[in-house]
């Protein structure tokens, strides 16, 4: 007996051991297993030749095993059964849209927008946890890079050929002034009004920052060495607090001042000629595998954006 051969042995020859045991003849396995009678007993004896040794014994009263045909028996039952119940186990798992969904994002989705959408999404998907990573867009960007996160959200879109881009929420720059500020009532400024005032920027790597000196650049021919700039400031919360307190004026997201301009906290004074307005994208890299459970948080996202613009 030659055991090496054993390892070639397939599963189909071990399938059909199986099917001629419980049917109890040739012609009955061939039929369940989809073969012809030749082809069910070839299988058999191939598995014999690969054991060197008899699996069955056929005689006038049918069928039955050997020694060794019972001992292939028995673990070719328990191979079609693991086989059977890693199946089983996949279809659960698709089924299932239970799971993590990693996110990095930038500063203003991180902080105005994700949460009130993730208040929504918790109540019909509860069994879905969503991890959010807060940074600047740049960052972001190479969480999702480098496999940390699984998709992003930021306020620009990459250049990064490895990352696909889509449109989720628009977003509206906006000059905001504190509530005493001497333009309190003034209907607009003009850029050079805004030039000679105390200015407050992001940090680099921000793309508020980058998509502000692109637009003042292009469609301005300004440059931010022209700003009186007093402070630069690592987040939009620290931008917002830092004009409420009076330290100078800045051009932010209306998404990181909506509540402090409902309660007057805050001003909007148009800047004339100027209306700054962008795109917060949903990035992935291109080969990136979709769960259920990445369709099911992207989908309410969109239908969550599409609602509020039908509202």
């Amino acid at each position: 007996m030659n055991t090496e051969h054993l390892k070639s042995i397939t599963l189909q020859q071990m399938e059909a051991l199986i099917a001629l045991v419980e049917e109890g003849s040739f012609s009955l396995a061939a039929k369940r297993m989809h073969l012809t009678q030749p082809a069910l007993t070839k299988n058999i004896k191939n598995a014999e030749d690969y054991l060197g040794a008899r699996l069955v014994n056929r005689g006038s009263a049918g069928i039955s095993l050997t020694a060794e045909g019972k001992i292939i028996y028995d673990y070719a039952r328990r191979m079609v059964k693991l086989r059977e119940e890693a199946r089983e186990k996949i279809i659960t798992l698709s089924d299932n849209v239970g799971g993590n969904i990693y996110v990095s994002a930038s500063t203003i989705p991180a902080t105005y927008i994700l949460p009130r959408a993730l208040s929504k999404f918790r109540k019909s998907h509860p069994e879905i946890l969503i991890y959010i990573k807060a940074a600047d867009s740049e960052e972001a960007m190479n969480m999702v890079l480098d496999n940390e996160t699984e998709i992003g959200c930021i306020g620009k879109k990459p250049s990064n050929k490895k990352l696909a881009a889509e449109p989720l929420w628009k977003d509206r720059l906006i000059l905001a002034i504190p509530q005493h500020h001497r333009w309190h009532k003034k209907k607009s400024i003009t850029l050079s009004e805004l030039l000679a005032e105390p200015f407050i920027v992001r940090e680099k790597g921000s793309a508020t920052r980058e998509f502000l000196e692109s637009y003042l650049k292009e469609a301005k021919s300004v440059n931010f060495s022209q700003f009186n700039i007093c402070a630069e400031l690592g987040s939009s919360e620290a931008v917002k607090e830092a004009v409420i307190a009076g330290l100078g004026i800045s051009i932010i997201s209306i998404h990181a001042v909506a509540r402090e301009l409902a309660q007057g906290v805050l001003l909007e004074v148009p800047i004339y000629g100027c209306r700054m307005e962008r795109n917060f994208y949903l990035i992935y890299k291109r080969q990136f595998d979709f769960r259920p459970t990445h369709k099911i948080f992207i989908e309410f996202l969109k239908e969550d954006i599409s609602s509020q613009r039908r509202g």
